[in-house]
């Protein structure tokens, strides 16, 4: 009796932990029942060895014992599972509707716009048209002349800048030169000329002043 409950409990337990390998996916009541018959299984054979029970029937008590405790959290976790899932499915279809309801008003919103539009054109005149054409022409070449106007003053700026920092440039350039030739002129002294290779050394003129 307590092999055929244990070979039966282990089937189960088996079962339920292999399920996803045959493509199909296990319920959360198998899986729990599965897990927690091994569980309690592998613990009540500890225990059955380690008492009188023996290790066969502790393992078939503790297969029993964790196959309902674990069929229980099983079932409990798939309840809320399929409430989730059915929220989700509450909410998508939602949101679905509400998307098909938004289209449609958008499309419908969009005709009488529509309408509107050729209702009112059938009341414009030529003459009105022209008027409004003509308008618009005067109001681009406006703004193309104060754009221009715009790009002129702009353009006359930049001229501005440029040749003042060109000035200031050619000016310190100027500054350059000037000390640089002075620097050189000043070898000798100024308006002083070097007597020719030569040529006589002018004699000092004293003058006597005559005594009183």
């Amino acid at each position: 009796m307590n092999r055929r409950l244990v070979s039966l409990i282990t089937a189960t337990a088996v079962a339920g932990l292999t399920g996803c390998s045959s493509g199909v996916a296990p319920s959360k009541t198998a899986t729990g029942a599965g897990t927690g018959a091994m569980i309690g299984g592998v613990g009540g054979a500890v225990v059955g060895n380690n008492s009188s029970m023996g290790t066969g029937t502790g393992l078939a008590a503790g297969a029993a014992a964790g196959a309902i405790i674990g069929g229980i959290v099983g079932m409990v976790q798939d309840a809320k599972d399929r409430k989730e899932q059915d929220r989700l499915a509450q909410e998508r279809a939602y949101q679905q509707e509400r998307a098909k309801k938004l289209a449609e008003e958008a499309k419908l919103k969009a005709s009488m716009e529509e309408e509107l539009a050729v209702a009112e054109g059938f009341r414009i005149s030529d003459l009105e048209l022209s008027d409004a054409k003509r308008k618009l022409e005067g109001a681009e070449e406006r703004l193309k002349r104060l754009r221009d106007e715009r790009s002129a003053a702009l353009a006359k700026k930049k001229q501005l800048d440029e040749a003042n920092e060109k000035t200031l440039q050619t000016e310190a350039e100027i500054a350059r030169l000037e000390e640089e030739l002075a620097r050189l002129k000043g070898d000798e002294a100024p308006g002083a000329r070097k007597p020719a290779e030569g040529a006589p050394v002018p004699a000092t003129t004293t003058v006597v002043r005559p005594s009183n």
